[in-house]
């Protein structure tokens, strides 16, 4: 049985580690979105944005240094407007807010379940 919306969040530690390690560099609109069975590269999606360059490069450099588990894969570093941490089974898209916009991945995967995180969330 498919886990619900409201659930598949609080079984993956990796995931929670990771959303509150954004949340604490203001990462802006951040979304989980649940591929597993619809995608073969990944299971989850976190998708959130920065205001700035350095945001972004913030909010990347706090979950890479935090993190439990290190990216295999890290891309986009360079130019800071759209940077991607792949962690296997967690793929992380951190956004300057114009590029976010253009991009618009959450439209790409509209059709899989997903949870908008507010500020609030790492208080659970």
């Amino acid at each position: 049985m498919r886990e619900s919306e409201s659930d598949f969040i609080v079984k993956q530690p990796l995931l929670k580690q990771i959303l509150n390690l954004a949340q604490e560099k203001k990462a802006r609109k951040i979304i989980v979105i649940d591929v597993r069975g619809i995608c073969s590269i990944t299971d989850f999606f976190i998708i959130c944005h920065g205001d700035s360059e350095p945001q972004v490069k913030a909010i990347s450099d706090h979950i890479r240094k935090k993190t439990t588990n290190k990216p295999r894969h890290l891309e986009g570093y360079e130019n800071q407007n759209w940077i991607l941490l792949d962690y296997f089974d967690i793929i992380v898209h951190i956004f300057k807010k114009e590029e976010r916009s253009y991009y618009d991945l959450e439209r790409l995967w509209a059709d899989a379940p997903f949870k908008e995180i507010d500020y609030a969330y790492n208080q659970e």
